[in-house]
């Protein structure tokens, strides 16, 4: 949210203000507008007297003292503050209160301010919303006028938490941050979209966000969310009201089932069972957070799901299948939302990221990112963690009296030097460039075997790695069975003494192992 400019600046009270004194400051704001009559600058001080009070104990009443100290005083700032309280306090029992205590104003003979009767009622104009594709996050633009004073309010929505309201900004010129927003979809289109909307779905969208923010316990909320807050919902109160058909019902028991269903019917799983509970999961997180498109996909939304199940009370019965399944119904949410090529590659990646993380948390904060670089939607994660980990199994190594840390296995070059190091043995003949023969020929091999199951080509490497591991042999063992497979492949070529082996004939040896 990049506002141009704000409505008004924030006023600035002594430090550790008597409430009488506070209360004199706001009586003395409201004296110098009335003096000058506008009726949205009487709208943006009281919703920032009342945003003032926000934080404080409710048992304090702050706003109903204001109310019967601003009855006291027979001036014009008190009618003005009164008039206005009357429409934008926010409980009914003190919109009861200030229209009580203005009657007395007025009845000691102090004049009911000319702009009163426009107090929360403007004239809507065009509503719009921007925000990634994926629909995490939005900004609402909403403009709204008094003959040719217009002024707009910007609510930035978290649809990841419900649609909550993050932040409240009033602004003076809505054209220059329609502008703004326009320019990003020429920078960014594919990531960005630019709605119109009608006015009654933004009524819905801010006051079912404000209410959802309203009653969290401890709202994490932009510094100007509380200063607006009175006079987004009275401004929101001239926008159409929704239909009844964009409440959208809870789902039921059976859709969740066929949600479930559909989704590991047509997604992309080695075992579509085994993912079953985490299906069962993502549904009822979506939902949970966003009822009313639960099954949309986003890279913040899954992200959120993720820490749900770090934080869970719930053990999973089968924590592999957590990545697999959350890359599938990334891709199956990308599909079902028709999002493009490139939107769903950011998906993808995005996710794979967060999985990592994720993984890493499981694996007792192991960072296992290196190991899922390549990765793509419908890939089974875990079980490409496991083959390259096998390959690969550290990334901090010892060449001689060198210490390598943190090095990239998916270079092929550090790959080199992690199998080397895995090999002490040869480290001084390497050193004093002695290295050949049966030596050099079998590391050279050892070093092709680990490239070919890191990136699974051909797929027989790692199947027969596979059945070789569960006949009980070690990491060790199995790479010595694998060289000795391809060596016997090896085969010289006439032209310049090259060994190469026969690619089919390969994979067929390896079959039998």
């Amino acid at each position: 949210m990049s506002p141009v400019s704000r409505a008004r600046k924030k006023s600035s009270p002594p430090a550790s203000p008597s409430v009488n004194g506070l209360f004199k400051d706001v009586l003395r704001d409201f004296s110098a507008v009335a003096a000058e009559p506008g009726p949205f600058d009487v709208e943006l001080l009281a919703s920032e007297v009342i945003g003032q009070w926000a934080e404080a104990d409710p048992e304090d009443q702050l706003g109903l003292e204001l109310i019967a100290f601003a009855q006291r005083k027979i001036t014009p700032g008190a009618a003005a503050l009164l008039a206005a309280l009357e429409v934008l306090a926010e409980t009914d029992e003190e919109r009861t209160a200030a229209a009580d205590a203005l009657a007395v104003v007025l009845g000691r003979g102090i004049p009911e301010p000319e702009w009163a009767s426009e107090i929360g009622r403007v004239t809507v104009g065009e509503c719009w919303r921007t925000g990634d594709v994926y629909g995490d996050e939005s900004s609402l633009l909403c403009v709204f006028s008094r003959g040719e004073a217009t002024l707009g309010l910007l609510a930035l929505l978290d649809f990841t938490e419900g649609g909550r309201v993050r932040d409240l900004v009033v602004i003076e010129q809505p054209h220059e941050v329609l502008a703004e927003m326009r320019g990003q979809i020429e920078e960014d289109g594919e990531l960005i979209v630019l709605d119109k909307i009608d006015p009654a779905d933004a009524h819905r969208l801010l006051t079912m966000g404000i209410t959802a923010t309203d009653a969290m316990t401890e709202p994490d909320v932009g510094e100007d969310y509380a200063r607006f807050h009175a006079v987004a919902l009275a401004w929101c109160r001239s926008l159409p009201e929704p239909s009844a058909a964009s409440v959208v019902p809870e789902w039921s028991p059976a859709q969740r089932t066929e949600a479930v269903d559909r989704f590991l019917a047509e997604a992309n799983l080695g075992d579509a069972e085994s993912g079953r509970e985490i299906a069962r999961r993502l549904v009822a997180h979506g939902c949970r957070t966003e009822p009313a498109d639960p099954l949309r996909v986003g890279p913040e939304k899954l992200a959120r799901f993720l820490e749900s199940l770090l934080d869970g009370e719930t053990e999973l019965e089968d924590e592999d299948a957590v990545a697999p399944v959350v890359l599938a119904w990334a891709a199956w949410g990308a599909r079902r939302a028709g999002l493009s090529e490139v939107a769903a590659s950011a998906l993808v990646e995005d996710v794979t990221e967060y999985l990592a993380e994720y993984l890493s948390d499981e694996e007792e904060d192991e960072d296992l990112s290196a190991y899922l670089d390549g990765t793509e939607a419908g890939d089974d994660v875990l079980a490409v963690v496991e083959r390259r980990r096998f390959a690969v199994p550290e990334t901090d190594t010892v060449i001689g009296d060198e210490e390598l840390t943190d090095l990239d296995p998916g270079d092929p070059e550090q790959r080199r030097l992690l199998v080397i190091g895995m090999h002490p043995e040869y480290h001084e003949s390497l050193a004093a460039d002695e290295f050949d023969g049966t030596d050099g020929l079998r590391l050279a091999l050892e070093t092709s075997v680990v490239d070919q199951l890191w990136d699974n080509e051909p797929a027989e490497v790692w199947q027969a790695a596979e059945r070789l591991t569960e006949q009980g042999l070690t990491r060790e063992s199995v790479l010595e069975r694998l060289v000795s497979v391809l060596e016997s492949q090896l085969t010289e070529t006439e032209e310049d003494d090259r060994l190469d082996y026969d690619l089919d004939g390969y994979c067929e040896a390896l079959r039998q192992v």
